[in-house]
């Protein structure tokens, strides 16, 4: 088994945990946009690099202590995303469906600053 690897050093060692669950979700959907959009022009590394970010951001907030009640949706989100990148799209996702679920996260998170 592959070993994983920490690809938001920061992120990971608590600062992800200084953000608001519109700002974590708004982070999750730009890397899943980016892997849609490397996927679509079949730019495999770059869409394994950003899956692999996305993946990362979206444990880091299942992670987060502050949600443990609410995990039902970023739980969900892990299982489409995984399911539209790497499995059979048992669920007949697509790119511009995942990327168009967190815009209305990142929207909420820019309009709040």
């Amino acid at each position: 088994m592959a070993e994983s690897r920490i690809v938001h050093k920061t992120l990971a060692e608590g600062r992800w945990q200084s953000l608001n669950l519109m700002e974590q979700l708004g982070n999750i959907g730009s890397e899943v946009g980016r892997a849609s959009s490397a996927k679509r022009r079949g730019d495999d590394a770059r869409m394994w690099s950003a899956l692999e970010r996305a993946l990362e951001l979206i444990d880091l907030t299942i992670a987060d202590p502050r949600w443990s009640g609410r995990l039902k949706e970023p739980l969900r989100a892990r299982e489409l995303i995984c399911d539209f990148f790497v499995g059979d799209n048992e669920y007949g996702s697509t790119g511009e469906a995942l990327t168009a679920y967190f815009l209305p996260f990142a929207i909420a998170a820019r309009s709040a600053r």
